[in-house]
């Protein structure tokens, strides 16, 4: 899915000032990490340090066209996860934000830690609290709480601090 009004909203709100972010829908079972890296770097998932534009997000989930874990082992799918996150960082020199649920990184990652020290985390759970995060993170980056009536979300920390995150600093 490419959402048809992307470039006007993207562009759009950095004109008028907003941090500004873009996220990446993980499809594992259609093609490798690094060519998925590429294909979102190259339609608006950069990251400059301009103090205005977050490093892009991997968005993996539950597989909503199939199997749960995109028919990838635990290690298999740590290799593509680590694919995507080494080519975009490559690129860009950051690595992305990986938004996921606690429940389908235990299930699909072997609750993988190999991520917790080089990738921020933005975790998905519609709760009152964060509650338990994947293995190799200490702490979250951002805070999907709900999705009603859109998607509602949190930054762990002030204006500044995002400001900074947004900077590369």
């Amino acid at each position: 899915y490419t959402n048809p009004y992307f470039s006007q909203q993207y562009t759009g709100s950095y004109n008028v000032g907003m941090i500004r972010g873009s996220y990446h829908f993980a499809r594992p079972d259609v093609s490798s990490g690094a060519t998925q890296a590429n294909y979102f770097l190259a339609h608006g998932g950069g990251w400059s340090a301009d103090g205005k534009t977050l490093p892009g997000a991997l968005d993996i989930e539950y597989n909503p066209y199939g199997a749960t874990c995109y028919g990838l082992s635990a290690a298999g799918m740590v290799s593509w996860i680590g694919d995507f996150s080494n080519t975009y960082h490559s690129k860009t020199g950051r690595y992305p934000t990986i938004y996921t649920t606690t429940d389908w990184w235990k299930t699909c990652t072997g609750n993988s830690a190999a991520f917790g020290s080089t990738n921020a985390l933005w975790i998905a759970r519609y709760a009152s609290a964060v509650g338990t995060l994947p293995t190799g993170w200490s702490y979250h980056t951002f805070w999907q709480y709900s999705s009603s009536p859109i998607d509602q979300d949190y930054w762990n920390g002030d204006a500044a601090g995002l400001a900074r995150y947004a900077k590369g600093s």
